[in-house]
């Protein structure tokens, strides 16, 4: 399965070829998760969010998910990748994705994927708003 994961940090979340990275020939299902910046967090404007992470342990713990997602629901590919640095509203900041040979599979997969990500990997979020910042989603 190795050759079949695409697990990175980056700065910029390129989402034109994610179809491509998870196009298999034994898959006819391809499912994508993409979490974006929201403009208000309970009822206040964001004006912009910063990531950081510690990157040698998020990359570790990534692919230990990729890797049970793929054998838990025989997944043909998978993508991981969280961006880093400030984002402004509307900009992609995560993505993940399987395929599969069912759509059943990639469906749960990625549910599985972007929900133990946002568990178990040491990404933190700073939300900018006009007065203040705030410190969210504190992860191991």
């Amino acid at each position: 399965m190795k050759g079949n994961m695409s697990i990175e940090i980056v700065d910029v979340i390129d989402t034109s070829t994610v179809f491509a990275e998870l196009s298999h020939p034994h898959s006819g299902g391809i499912c994508v998760f993409l979490g974006a910046v929201r403009e208000f967090t309970d009822n206040e404007e964001v004006l912009s969010l910063e990531f950081e992470t510690y990157k040698i342990m998020a990359l570790k713990e990534m692919k230990k998910i990729a890797v049970e997602a793929s054998e838990k629901w025989k997944l043909n590919k998978v993508i991981i990748r969280h961006a880093v640095g400030a984002k402004n509203v509307e900009e992609p900041v995560v993505i993940v994705g399987a395929s599969s040979a069912h759509r059943e599979a990639c469906f749960i997969a990625c549910r599985y994927l972007i929900d133990t990500l946002k568990e178990r990997v040491p990404i933190w979020k700073k939300e900018i708003f006009k007065n203040k910042s705030v410190w969210v989603s504190a992860h191991p």
